[in-house]
């Protein structure tokens, strides 16, 4: 999936309204997401790497580059607590 987004700092997040919907994915789709949380997340925690996180607020589409410190059922966690929901994730790129 190719997408345009903007860039955006991980401080700024915080600030945005995410819709209560989920984004229409594919069951395969989902998997993968989830498949690159994990890995995104054992990054994180152990290199410190950041990874690119693509997702859609109510008005855009966006992307902040920064480092995952946890991935739950419905939530990624970014350092500083800063909360991204996984319904409106569109990909992560690592």
């Amino acid at each position: 999936m190719k997408t345009e987004s903007q860039i955006i700092e991980k401080e700024d997040i915080s600030s945005l309204n995410f819709p209560s919907y989920s984004l229409n994915k594919t069951p395969e789709e989902k998997r993968e997401l989830k498949r690159k949380l994990r890995n995104a997340q054992i990054l994180g925690n152990i290199h410190h790497n950041k990874i690119r996180i693509i997702f859609q607020d109510e008005t855009d589409t966006r992307e902040v580059r920064t480092t995952v410190w946890a991935a739950g059922e419905k939530h990624i966690v970014l350092k500083g607590g800063v909360i991204i929901p996984i319904r409106r994730v569109v990909d992560i790129r690592l």
